[in-house]
């Protein structure tokens, strides 16, 4: 029997991000994930190394490839929009579960349940973690985002900036993978290729 899940999958690569800004350099769906993916697999090695955290970085990198997946039905619903206010953020969170259904739908039957568990995760203390690591790693994209954005003279990004740091200041308070990638790897988001090298 034909599966369309893969090829749906596929198309995160026409899903462009930040629809509300002007941006130097495009960003789609695709590039997105596969940089929070890079980025929550740092966060747990760091958490399972430095902190002996049972971590799981493998996991989390999958988590991360799948977690806007429902965007490829949804769209980019942009983040001012998104938490407006707590009656359209609800409304969002189910159209969101929603679109991930019917994406888990399109896979065979047998294979639904390794996906699920992608997608919605398991009820324990190391999964929710972990799940909020994947999350503070969205928002470092996004923080990287805008870095790059301001490097390339863009200054359309300088208040999502501010306000996406100020998210991360805190979640390091409470996370020191977070305060880690902050202090060591994110100061050389922006420079030129001969800086880094």
């Amino acid at each position: 029997m034909e599966s369309h899940f893969f090829a749906t999958m596929s198309r995160m690569k026409y899903i462009e991000r930040w629809a509300l800004m002007r941006n130097a350099r495009q960003e789609n769906l695709s590039e997105h994930a596969l940089e929070v993916a890079m980025i929550a697999h740092a966060l747990c090695v760091i958490g399972r190394v430095r902190y002996g955290r049972e971590l799981y970085a493998e996991k989390a990198a999958l988590i991360a490839l799948y977690h806007d997946a429902s965007e490829i039905i949804t769209g980019d619903m942009p983040t001012p929009v998104k938490y407006a206010n707590g009656g359209i953020r609800d409304a969002y969170k189910e159209v969101e579960a929603a679109a991930e259904k019917r994406l888990l739908q399109q896979l065979p039957v047998d294979l639904r349940p390794a996906y699920e568990t992608v997608f919605s995760g398991e009820d324990t203390e190391s999964d929710r973690y972990m799940r909020k690591l994947v999350k503070a790693a969205d928002k470092l994209s996004a923080l990287i985002k805008c870095i790059e954005e301001e490097a390339a003279g863009n200054t359309e990004f300088r208040t999502a900036g501010d306000s996406t740091r100020k998210k991360l200041d805190e979640m390091a308070e409470a996370f020191p993978e977070v305060r880690d990638f902050m202090t060591e790897f994110l100061p050389s988001y922006g420079k030129t290729l001969d800086e880094l090298l």
